[in-house]
């Protein structure tokens, strides 16, 4: 069992940092091949291990830094079955890279965490399809048998709790927190939205939180956004609704751009460090529930900086 598992300090209104976008990093900043954009594929080698903790580093040593909580997201987005179908990677591999995965963090904590700074340990799960375009929509239970085999890989190692990123429609959001459920681990589900605030499916973050809510029991301990501009989600938090206080993490794009336009760019559009810095802050004063500010597309440890400063004012 992870030792936050049953304190997360996020929900004990600890303010917590992330690290950023890191596959478009690799890519595009570090020219590093990653197959069907799969993080986890670096941890075939020893050189990729020490890549992926040398990254991990970079935002623990922020977070000491600015004395804030730091939630590290193991590289396993794409570890799941038809992702790693694509790679060549069977079911039986897929299991230990994911286990792999949560030591590698477990060697940052080691390594990194203070009693200022708490390091919660979160396995990432990723959509089966397409994290911009809901291609394939699942059922309800297809969506839980699906991500139960990644689920319950993670759920013998000893993570804090399990993060879904970059969903993009109700009934995968729904299936992963009874996945979760079933293997008795605390979950977070992050949905991605389009520039209108909606989801690609066209129903929005209310109808999806509430939606979850109810088909679990209220079993997701706290919902997030990620892979979108600040500027696309930022007056979901003008009224305060109470389904928007089940939100505590941001994980936003330095980019602007719609999904459609980032698909189709060959370059990276990193945006503004300082703003993105500002804008999130500004949200977090607004919403003093959210306690989970991080990077996704297009971000890296510069916007992460100025997320600590802007939170610590130093």
């Amino acid at each position: 069992m992870g030792i936050y598992q049953q304190q997360l300090p996020q929900l004990a209104g600890k303010k917590c940092i992330t690290d950023a976008g890191m596959e478009t990093e690799f890519v595009f900043q570090k020219e590093i091949n990653l197959p069907e954009f799969a993080a986890y594929d670096l941890l075939r080698t020893e050189q990729g291990h020490g890549i992926l903790f040398d990254y991990y580093k970079t935002y623990a040593e922020l977070a000491n830094q600015h004395k804030l909580g730091l939630i590290l997201e193991t590289p396993t987005w794409r570890a799941n079955a038809d992702w790693g179908n694509k790679i060549g990677d069977s079911k039986e591999a897929l299991h230990k890279f994911n286990i792999a995965a949560v030591k590698l963090i477990e060697r940052v904590r080691e390594e990194y965490q203070t009693e200022n700074s708490p390091i919660v340990v979160s396995g990432n799960i990723g959509p089966r399809g397409d994290g911009y375009s809901p291609d394939t929509i699942m059922t309800v239970v297809e969506a839980q048998n699906y991500h139960s085999t990644q689920i319950q890989s993670l759920s013998t190692t000893n993570i804090d709790l399990v993060t879904a990123l970059t969903i993009n429609y109700i009934e995968e959001g729904v299936g992963i927190a009874l996945a979760a459920k079933q293997s008795n681990l605390p979950v977070c589900i992050s949905f991605t939205v389009e520039t209108d605030g909606l989801l690609p499916t066209g129903d929005t973050l209310e109808q999806a939180i509430q939606a979850i809510d109810k088909a679990t029991e209220n079993y997701p301990v706290y919902y997030m956004i990620n892979c979108a501009h600040p500027t696309h989600f930022d007056h979901l938090f003008e009224k305060n609704d109470e389904w928007v206080k089940g939100i505590k993490g941001l994980r936003a794009n330095a980019s602007c751009l719609s999904h459609a336009e980032l698909d189709n760019s060959e370059v990276l559009d990193d945006g503004d460090p300082d703003a993105f810095g500002k804008e999130l802050m500004d949200l977090q004063n607004r919403s003093s529930h959210l306690t989970v500010l991080g990077g996704c597309c297009g971000t890296d440890h510069r916007h992460i900086e100025q997320v600590c400063l802007n939170i610590t004012g130093n």
